[in-house]
């Protein structure tokens, strides 16, 4: 189709929905498309739409998507008046949403995706008027202030995407009544204070949680371990100290390993799929890397804290794990002896600790094992010959001055030694690594990261919440 809104729809006066999306439509918005008598749904993303958003007068839209678009400027109050799913991620528009609070009747909205956008201010404190919606996407862009309180009103509040913005203060209590939350992510904010003890109280059906690159501290509370659904778990880049509670193997869902998805896609409007395009954000040398698509996402992501002790035996019931990220604290003991029995796992950073000992054998059974890091440690002993663990290079050993064996320097007391003490020490600069090569978490999820996943709000079947959990 060429950059033009084809002039066939014009003379179609019934057409109640149209999809144009991935046309290559480098066009403007026109009138006599956006505001049709008999349109409901109308589809228009992936395209290089350009210019502003016109005021809606007659239309009210179940769906209106223009996602991935290059539309600008201010979203006008028409649109939230005449949309009831209303996806905008992936444009340039700017100004503030507070002006919401200036419509006074009850908005039609249940889907809100604002993601990937230039929007700043505040948020509104008029969420009451929403009262029907169930996903709330407003990640990436430049908001800034408190969480608003009014938000406990959503009840129906399914997904909430908030990460990636400049919210202050502490995270409160403002969502302790959003009892019907799968995914919380608040990552990449400002806030402050403790992680709040009625998340795992209260919000006993997330499936994700991510309060990553905060400014949380103390430590995790026990209650943490109620989350017996929880798929995905990101609490790095924060200031938690104490220990890793021990009660970790009460998350059921990460002890299968059924392959499930962590949210059902097909939710938007009578089973309309929507396109995943959640990335994981991979904390690899310090440092965030986008890697790919993950539909299946199962992962602990405690890194970058300040968390002491060892490493708890439960991690060995999580067999659906995918990976763990324990990295950048200050765990010492041995690592997990049974650590073999994780036979997905693909992804294990456990560096820049102070564990000790030597590295189990099992660790050579984990055949799908794309990416390890156990730098900058106290082991000891020699490697374990297997291929996985001889396919890494040295710099996923570098820094346990009393390890040996390929890559590192052969053992010198190894019967298999045939150079008698000559030994070549591999030493090869990180940058050499191709990042791309290896994989972790979202979070988020997900996700800089992207438009939310989206589910059921009354169809999610997740796995039965355990009651007596012992702490």
């Amino acid at each position: 189709m060429g950059p033009y809104f084809p002039n066939w729809i014009q003379k179609q006066n019934s057409l109640s929905e149209l999809s144009l999306s991935f046309a290559g439509i480098s066009d403007t918005l026109p009138n006599w498309l956006w505001n049709r008598s008999f349109m409901e749904y109308l589809d228009l993303s992936h395209n290089n739409i350009s210019g502003r958003m016109p005021d809606l007068t007659m239309s009210i839209y179940e769906i209106l998507d223009l996602s991935y678009n290059n539309l600008s400027g201010p979203i006008p109050l028409s649109v939230f008046r005449h949309s009831a799913n209303l996806r905008l991620s992936k444009n340039l528009l700017s100004g503030s949403i507070s002006n919401l609070c200036t419509i006074s009747e009850r908005l039609p909205v249940q889907a809100l995706v604002l993601s990937n956008n230039q929007l700043d201010g505040e948020l509104p404190g008029c969420w009451m008027n929403m009262h029907d919606l169930t996903v709330l996407d407003l990640a990436n862009n430049k908001l800034s202030g408190k969480i608003p309180p009014s938000l406990s009103t959503l009840r129906f509040l399914s997904i909430l995407h908030l990460g990636n913005n400049n919210f202050t203060g502490e995270l409160g209590s403002c969502l302790k009544n959003c009892k019907r939350l799968k995914k919380l992510d608040v990552g990449g904010n400002k806030l402050t204070g403790k992680i709040p003890a009625w998340i795992g109280t209260h919000l006993r059906g997330l499936a994700v949680l991510n309060l990553r690159f905060n400014s949380f501290h103390g430590s995790i509370p026990l209650t943490i371990c109620y989350l017996t659904v929880v798929h995905v778990l990101d609490l790095s880049r924060n200031n938690i100290s104490g220990k890793i509670p021990r009660c970790l193997n009460n998350f059921t869902s990460l002890a299968q390993n059924d392959g499930s998805p962590i949210l059902d896609r097909n939710i938007w409007l009578e089973g309309q799929q929507i396109e995943d395009d959640d990335n994981a954000l991979v904390q690899w040398k310090g440092q965030e890397s986008e890697y790919k698509r993950l539909k299946n996402m199962k992962g602990i992501d405690l890194s970058s804290n300040k968390l002491v002790g060892t490493i708890p035996q439960a991690f060995s019931d999580l067999k659906g794990l995918l990976f763990i990220n324990l990295s950048r604290n200050h765990l010492t003991g041995n690592i997990i002896s049974n650590i073999g029995q994780l036979d997905t796992l693909e992804w294990l950073d456990l560096s820049r600790n102070q564990l000790s000992g030597e590295i189990p054998s099992g660790l050579a059974n984990l055949h799908f094992l794309s990416f390890l890091d156990l730098a900058y440690n106290n082991l000891t002993g020699k490697i374990p010959l297997s291929t996985q663990l001889q396919s890494f290079n040295s710099s996923t050993y570098i820094g346990n001055d009393q390890l040996c064996g390929d890559p590192l320097a052969e053992c010198p007391h190894d019967p298999s030694v045939t150079n008698h003490g000559k030994v070549n020490i591999v030493q090869e600069d990180d940058r050499f690594i191709n990042r791309d090569f290896y994989f972790c978490m979202i979070f988020g999820f997900i996700i800089g990261f992207w438009v939310p996943l989206f589910e059921e709000v009354d169809g999610w079947s997740g796995a039965r919440v355990a009651t007596g959990v012992v702490l």
